[in-house]
């Protein structure tokens, strides 16, 4: 079976994208997450609202921001001309993310067809194939963001910002204007973040933990091929076979 350097590099960059998004994509698409907040975040005596009107306007705000809807609501709530434009920027980051995960996903399965087809595979890196060496990447990367937000959320919060939506205020919300801020608190997207680093490491953990295992199947099987006598056991006296 032939190996692939550039076979390598391609799979090793689907796979970073296909754990990245999908990290991302948990607490997108999982609202029982933000359903359990409600209550310990005391969202109802915040706002006046009750449970279901929470999850209401929750639901409208992430259904216009994943694509299912055309025109932004945030159930009973009102909202000013800004307050939907900043919602209109979230929807083109959030369908991106959902199309990265997507195509990236379809790379890998493409990959995985085009190396049966062709007796590929990727070539290896220092021993390790390209699942460790996007694993570790990510990991490292995101240790690191992980720790800066760690030590000052609020300034990562502001940093993220002006990264993603770069000389806009339109997401410095004034409750009393777009009050579906108020369901939205600072908590809820500190625990959202801590959620999608979890996730991420527990993948990048998945994958470098199979790669030294795979490592450790390689080097069992070259011993065992090493030790194996050259005529295959069929001769008599020759040093091979004893």
């Amino acid at each position: 079976m032939k190996e692939s350097r550039l076979l390598s590099a391609v799979t090793a960059l689907f796979t970073a994208l296909a754990v990245l998004s999908g990290a991302i994509a948990v607490p997108l698409l999982c609202r029982p997450f933000y359903y359990a907040h409600i209550g310990p975040l005391g969202l109802e005596n915040l706002t006046g609202l009750t449970r279901e009107e929470i999850r209401q306007a929750f639901d409208q705000v992430m259904d216009y921001c994943l694509g299912l809807r055309e025109d932004f609501a945030a159930g009973i709530l009102p909202f000013s001309e800004s307050g939907a434009s900043h919602f209109a920027d979230v929807r083109v980051l959030f369908l991106l993310d959902l199309w990265v995960l997507g195509l990236s996903l379809l790379g890998l399965i493409v990959l995985f067809v085009l190396c049966r087809k062709k007796r590929l595979r990727p070539s290896l890196l220092l021993g390790h194939g390209p699942g460790f060496w996007a694993a570790s990447g990510l990991g490292a990367v995101f240790l690191a963001v992980g720790a800066f937000a760690a030590t000052d959320f609020n300034r990562a919060f502001v940093v993220f910002h002006h990264l993603f939506f770069p000389g806009k205020d339109n997401w410095l919300f004034n409750w009393w204007e777009d009050p579906v801020i108020l369901i939205l608190p600072e908590t809820f997207f500190r625990n959202c973040a801590i959620l999608i680093l979890g996730m991420l490491l527990l993948w990048c953990a998945i994958l470098i933990v199979s790669d030294l295992w795979a490592a450790r199947r390689r080097k069992k099987a070259r011993q065992s091929g090493s030790s194996a006598p050259t005529c295959g056991g069929n001769c008599e006296g020759c040093s091979g076979c004893g």
